[in-house]
Formats: C-alpha cells, structure tokens, sequence
C-alpha cells in the first residue's frame, strides 16, 4: 500500500512564509472541516498531519475555550504543543489559558480523554524544542519571525 506523501509535502510548503499569510484561511477552514465532521477530522487531519481539538478553561472567564492545533507525538500517551501563533509576535491566546491550567481535555479521531499540562522550560524545554523542529520543520521559520518572543512549549499527557 503507498504511503500518503501529503504529510511531507505540508512539511515542504510549511517552511515557506507564504504559509504565515494564509494562515487565517487556514484556521477558518480548519473550523470549517472539524464543524462538518463533529470534531472527527480537520484539514491537518486531512493532510495526514496530527492535529488535536484541545478544551482548556479560559483564564480569566472560567469558560471552556476550544481550538484545534498541530502536535508533535512525543511517545504513546504524550502531546507536545509549540505556542508558534504562525510566527506572529504575541503569545497565542490558547497557550495563555494552557499556561495557567494544570489539566485540560483533547478530542482526537473521535476520542475525548483528559490530560496533565506542564509547560516545558530550561534543558527540558531545549530537548522538547529539537524534537520538534526534526517533527514539524516549519517552526524554525516561524520562530526566526516571532524573535525576540520564545514560544511557550506544553506537554500533555494523557491521564
């Protein structure tokens, strides 16, 4: 059976700044395709890429707050997420809200499990940054256009 080569093309076109400009049609379509399928699906899922819906409680309102975001696998039960924002200069709002949460709720294919958040910091977030990068190639350019911001780096894992 072939293997399905989008993966690495979305790789490739990853690493082009042309990706940070269409970003908001991303995510729009992105919605799009995760509200048609019930969360089952979206367009990263699509592109044979890993992709979660994560639910964290808001920070400051206390309400559930959704978004759908690439991960880098980091073992069988194990979620690393890069607070990239596509490059842009601030912190991505999720990544605030993760930041002050000790536990949230991932849906995947179809599954709801709970996780425990830690954010990554000093050697142990150096280590985490490198496995990414070799995972998710595209984040080196989106770090080079957010500097001087260092992007927040979480764990999950599952409960």
């Amino acid at each position: 059976m072939p293997r399905n080569p989008l993966p690495a093309l979305g790789r490739a076109i990853a690493r082009r700044p042309l990706v940070m400009r269409a970003a908001p049609a991303i995510v729009l379509l992105e919605r799009l395709v995760r509200r048609l399928t019930r969360g089952r699906r979206g367009v990263l899922d699509l592109a044979g890429l890993p992709s979660i819906e994560l639910t964290v409680l808001g920070r400051k309102s206390g309400l559930p707050r959704t978004v759908a975001l690439l991960y880098v696998p980091d073992g069988p039960d194990t979620y690393l997420l890069v607070g990239s924002n596509w490059g842009r200069p601030k912190h991505p709002a999720w990544s605030a809200n993760l930041n002050a949460a000790d536990h949230a709720e991932l849906h995947s294919g179809g599954e709801r499990f709970k996780v425990r958040v830690r954010r990554l910091t000093g050697p142990e977030r150096a280590a985490a940054w490198e496995r990414a990068v070799a995972y998710w190639p595209g984040y080196t350019m989106e770090a080079r256009l957010a500097r001087p911001r260092e992007f927040r780096l979480f764990e999950l894992t599952r409960i």
